[in-house]
């Protein structure tokens, strides 16, 4: 899983993908994709579903061949992520696409050093989330909106060998989110030869 777009060409259609959004382009597809989901499928109000939070989140796409195919939203907080808004469009729900579309961000959370994952899955929904290992919260709150009603789920997990923290290299820190293992531009940068005219003015003040 990367944020680089995939090729305009892929020997099997049938090959799901899995990225980060990266641009205005990229939540346009999000914003697509929910809006055939939520708002033509399930009726939901235009402002309900685009709740405010959508610029402070990350979102994954997921293609079948070259076609998006579905999202999915993830928002951090204090000691956890929340995990929300997945949406398949209704001709790829045969195909792998909203397991590897969950897989993809939880994979994402360990690498950002979370041990929590929250989500509130529809009812009927319950035990596909249980399938990653998600369980009901367990104080028995009842959440509604949308018309729907919720279960509260957390999904317990340990951050991975390769988890971001203070410790880790900083280029590392400073790469596109979600290319952490690739160089990125400002990597590059650092080898380059220098163009500021401030880069004389900050050495002399030192």
């Amino acid at each position: 899983m990367h944020g680089t777009r995939i090729p305009l060409a892929k020997p099997d259609s049938r090959a799901v993908t899995i990225r980060l959004a990266r641009d205005p382009n990229d939540l346009m597809l999000v914003t697509a994709i929910r809006s055939a989901v939520y708002l033509a499928e399930q009726d939901c109000p235009f402002e309900e579903e685009f709740d405010g939070n959508d610029m402070v989140a990350a979102h994954f796409i997921g293609y079948v061949g070259n076609e998006p195919a579905g999202c999915l939203r993830v928002r951090f907080f204090g000691d956890f992520a929340k995990v929300e808004r997945l949406a398949v469009r209704h001709q790829y729900r045969r195909s792998r696409v909203s397991f590897k579309l969950v897989q993809a961000s939880v994979d994402y959370v360990k690498r950002k050093g979370f041990r929590k994952i929250y989500g509130q899955a529809q009812d009927r929904l319950v035990d596909f989330w249980a399938h990653f290992g998600a369980k009901p919260l367990g104080h028995n709150r009842k959440i509604t909106f949308s018309d729907f009603s919720y279960t509260e789920m957390l999904l317990e997990i340990e951050p991975g060998p390769d988890a971001i923290t203070l410790d880790s290299d900083p280029y590392v820190i400073i790469r596109p989110e979600g290319d952490w293992d690739r160089p990125g531009v400002l990597d590059a940068s650092a080898g380059r030869a220098v163009t500021s005219p401030l880069r004389d003015l900050a050495l002399a003040d030192r």
